[in-house]
């Protein structure tokens, strides 16, 4: 009789303990920067005159983001391939050097996860404590802790949820509206779904989200060097050639475990029992490990507490694991993947930099209309036509003149809008524009050039040169030939 399996491996509960070291001190100080910069962002005021007076603010109903003083256009979808890339590249670059150093330290999902381990450790207790309470039946003492724990849990993500909206409107106002009843039906959804979302993925599943969903687990080794850093376990150590052992009578010391052959590692577990994923690192590196460091303080605070030396478990390559003398461990990116990471991400950086800081304060398109592509006139005139898109992408009002250069300003003539054109910030205007060439003068011009400034600063024109088109010019197009 065969047997059969479930598809899906059944959670075992991780019930992590807390430890003190530098790495801990490193995750909490990433988080309550990130909380601080997150939470705290829509409501930092800033002077604007054509919007909100919010700092951060992405506007969909104006389509403009406002980030600081650089506000952003739907034109600009350029810089946010860039940055995509850049932060791709980035994420590459870190990860062949130290591994999913992302992951430990600054990944939404662990982040969002150590607040509410955090918030199970204020309420519930220590690990002991915890576990005991999962096994007691339930009583006012279980629903009182695993209710308020879960219950600050959910909203602390109905907070997240309301913060996220909170950049795409007046932070203020909404908080106003929201809590009076007037806000748009839109908004309450949106924050109960990324509330119910955020509590979900870091109160409820966890690490399955890094184990199971995250797809960086998955591809992660392609990126890995041999002298690329991890938490590591130094087995010849750890181990020696009887294995590991607790420390009973007569393997307490290390000269008496070093006589019978055993390793440093005195089997407490504690590795394991901080590790936010329910890893053992003592098996070697896995793809479950998300290199957060909290095994390498806890085993620091064990080898302290022995007076034994530290780095039983520490970050170090398998390169220099392997080696018959380890060097001190050190970041090696003198390989060709780092180096080609590195300067792709100089490159895209670069470019970025640059589109930023050399974008136009306007923006002009023009199009010829064509349907017909030229008039013949009454008074012997060729006329072309023009459609000229002007955006205002200052925070001010602009008045905009539009000219042009290589024929007579006679003749040019606005069919709709204004000449000057009056702005105001973030909109734009399209002007029905008119030239009119004489018949000889149209047959020695092929093109001329628009010429558009802001009166405020009219020695930053933009020049857009055009064709202007004649019997004989649509004869050369249709030909090929002069």
């Amino acid at each position: 009789m065969s047997e059969t399996g479930s598809l899906y491996q059944k959670r075992i509960p991780i019930y992590t303990r807390s430890v003190k070291g530098k790495f801990r001190n490193f995750k909490t100080a990433v988080l309550v920067l990130a909380y601080t910069v997150f939470f705290a962002l829509p409501w930092l005021p800033w002077q604007r005159s054509s919007a909100a007076s919010q700092a951060v603010m992405f506007d969909l109903e104006s389509r403009r983001f406002f980030i600081f003083d650089l506000v952003v256009y739907p034109q600009d979808i350029f810089w946010l391939a860039l940055l995509l890339f850049i932060a791709a590249v980035l994420l590459f670059f870190v990860t062949g050097l130290i591994g999913r150093a992302w992951c430990g330290y600054f990944c939404f999902q662990t982040l969002w996860m150590d607040c509410y381990m955090f918030i199970e450790h204020m309420i519930q207790g220590e690990r002991p404590a915890r576990m005991r309470l999962a096994k007691q039946p339930w009583n006012p003492e279980k629903i009182l802790k695993i209710g308020g724990s879960h219950a600050a849990m959910i909203l602390v993500g109905l907070w997240t949820g309301f913060t996220f909206v909170a950049y795409f409107t007046f932070a203020p106002q909404f908080f106003a509206d929201f809590f009076s009843g007037q806000a748009h039906p839109t908004g309450y959804f949106a924050v109960v779904v990324l509330g119910l979302c955020t509590y979900v993925a870091g109160g409820l599943a966890r690490e399955q989200i890094c184990i199971y969903v995250c797809p960086y687990a998955r591809f992660q080794s392609v990126m890995y060097e041999q002298d690329t850093l991890a938490p590591s376990y130094d087995t010849r150590r750890g181990e020696g050639s009887a294995g590991r052992a607790i420390p009973i009578e007569g393997l307490r010391t290390q000269e008496e475990r070093q006589a019978k052959g055993h390793g440093d590692c005195i089997d407490c577990g504690f590795c394991v029992q901080v590790c936010p994923t329910g890893v053992d690192i003592r098996k070697g590196l896995q793809y479950q490990c998300i290199s957060c460091g909290l095994c390498i303080d806890a085993c620091n605070t064990i080898m302290d507490s022995r007076g034994w030396k530290r780095g039983l478990i520490r970050y170090d390559s398998e390169r220099n694991l392997r080696s018959e003398t380890p060097a001190k461990p050190h970041l090696k990116w003198k390989n060709l993947k780092v180096i080609g990471y590195a300067l792709a991400l100089l490159v895209m950086t670069s470019a970025l930099v640059f589109s930023i800081g050399t974008r136009s304060d306007v923006e002009v398109r023009i199009q010829q209309v064509r349907q017909p592509l030229y008039v013949h006139l009454s008074d012997e005139k060729i006329r072309n036509r023009y459609e000229v898109h002007i955006v205002n992408k200052t925070e001010r009002e602009e008045t905009y003149e539009l000219k042009v250069r290589g024929i007579p300003e006679s003749a040019l003539a606005i069919g709709a809008g204004a000449n000057p054109a009056i702005i105001r910030a973030g909109k734009d205007v399209k002007l029905a524009v008119k030239v009119d060439l004489d018949e000889h003068l149209a047959e020695k011009t092929r093109e001329f050039e628009f010429v558009i400034h802001a009166r405020a600063t009219p020695d930053q024109a933009v020049v857009r040169k055009v064709n202007f088109y004649a019997e004989h010019q649509e004869h050369h197009d249709e030909t090929g030939h002069q």
